[in-house]
């Protein structure tokens, strides 16, 4: 009996120190769980770099709580089920906290582990559908989609009556075709194409085709980075020389490399880019070019946002607990001057999603242009706050 007891005792014991693990270590433990290989290497391998770049810095500056962070990164080969694997295994490794995945189609898949371990996971997949389930442990790094598709459809309600759009169909694409068709119901611009590709897709000359064929006065295109190239290459192909309009995958940095000149003139919304006029922005991008030798897209900006999102959600619970980080986020208001590496003041919600200044560019010269700032979708972050300006 009394061997049945210890036995049991040791059992308890055994989970107790299994739950509180990251706690009282001398360390504080995170993963990085990134696409490095496979078709999302591009955005992960920025992701994964700006989470480096903030975790050097900050543990140069003292680390958190005076705890250093200790990173380690693993290649989720942009497939869900190892993201899954992957997040389990850094659950079992007691870390206190996830950054990744970046594609919304693995971490859909995944945060289903980090919710029953009860770890923060910091994403930068931008589906609708992520935040919607009542995850109480998963914050965004960047829009979703229910915070940027508002802005975009404004902008294109003023200049478009009808629009084709072209999606990729993942949970990702869908996810933006859905936005899209809800945010401009009921307003003055059709939808007159409803086109999607699929993941990978080499030849997107049928699916440029089809939005020529429907006379729209504009295109809408959203699909993952590689894919946005191939697009943009194939309208030049086919002589469209009317509006191409997106979100931020549309005209990141990958893009632009590997669009060339097929770039030049499209537009997008994005919630980030180095080239926004802001003091913070441009110190990142220097660091940024400095530490890795090449100029990071909204990938890597949000990777480093986030970590430092963390350090203040951290600071603001007062301890290495992970369940009162996660309540930390919820409603968490921080501000750039108090924490110059979130670089823009920055508003949380309950269910996890983010709102901030955000901006309209134009690939001039194979380069992003800020063309006009948006302000937050639920008002100023701080009262009178003003906002970012061009």
């Amino acid at each position: 009996m009394n061997k049945r007891f210890a036995l049991k005792l040791m059992a308890a014991s055994a989970l107790l120190a299994a739950s509180s693990a990251g706690f009282a270590q001398d360390v504080i433990k995170i993963a990085t769980l990134a696409e490095l290989s496979g078709g999302g290497a591009s955005p992960g391998t920025y992701f994964r770099d700006g989470v480096e770049l903030a975790v050097k810095e900050i543990n140069a500056a003292g680390g958190i709580l005076g705890k250093k962070i200790v990173n380690s990164v693993a290649d989720t080969q942009t497939n869900p089920g190892v993201a899954k694997g992957l997040t389990q295994k850094a659950v079992d490794d007691g870390v206190f906290a996830i950054f990744g995945p970046v594609y919304s189609g693995s971490i859909m898949v995944s945060m289903a582990e980090s919710r029953r371990a009860e770890v923060p996971n910091w994403t930068g997949g931008e589906a609708a559908s992520i935040t919607q389930q009542g995850n109480p442990y998963v914050f965004r790094t960047s829009f979703g989609q229910s915070t940027s598709f508002p802005k975009l459809a404004r902008y294109i309600t003023l200049k478009h009556k009808s629009l084709a759009v072209i999606y990729q169909n993942n949970d990702f694409g869908k996810g933006g075709r859905d936005a899209i068709f809800k945010n401009l119901e009921g307003s003055g611009t059709r939808i007159v194409a409803d086109i999607s590709t699929e993941p990978q897709q080499i030849d997107f000359s049928a699916a440029v085709l089809k939005a020529k064929q429907s006379n729209a006065e504009a295109l809408f295109v959203y699909v993952t980075e590689e894919e946005s190239a191939r697009v943009l290459r194939e309208l030049r192909k086919q002589g469209w020389n009317k509006p191409i309009i997106g979100e931020t995958t549309l005209t990141g940095q990958k893009v632009i490399e590997l669009a060339g000149d097929a770039a030049n003139g499209a537009v997008a919304h994005v919630g980030l880019t180095v080239d926004a006029p802001i003091p913070e922005m441009l110190a990142f991008k220097g660091k940024f070019y400095q530490a890795y030798k090449y100029i990071p897209d909204h990938n890597g900006i949000k990777a480093y946002m986030g970590v430092y999102t963390f350090k203040a959600a951290v600071e603001k619970a007062g301890k290495l607990d992970r369940k009162a980080v996660a309540q930390a986020m919820k409603g968490l208001t921080i501000s750039a001057k108090k924490y110059p590496g979130v670089i823009m003041d920055v508003r949380f919600d309950d269910k996890g999603d983010l709102d901030r200044d955000s901006f309209l560019v134009e690939v001039k010269n194979g380069r992003q242009e800020v063309i006009a700032n948006l302000p937050p979708l639920n008002g100023p972050i701080f009262p009178g706050a003003a906002p970012v300006k061009k």
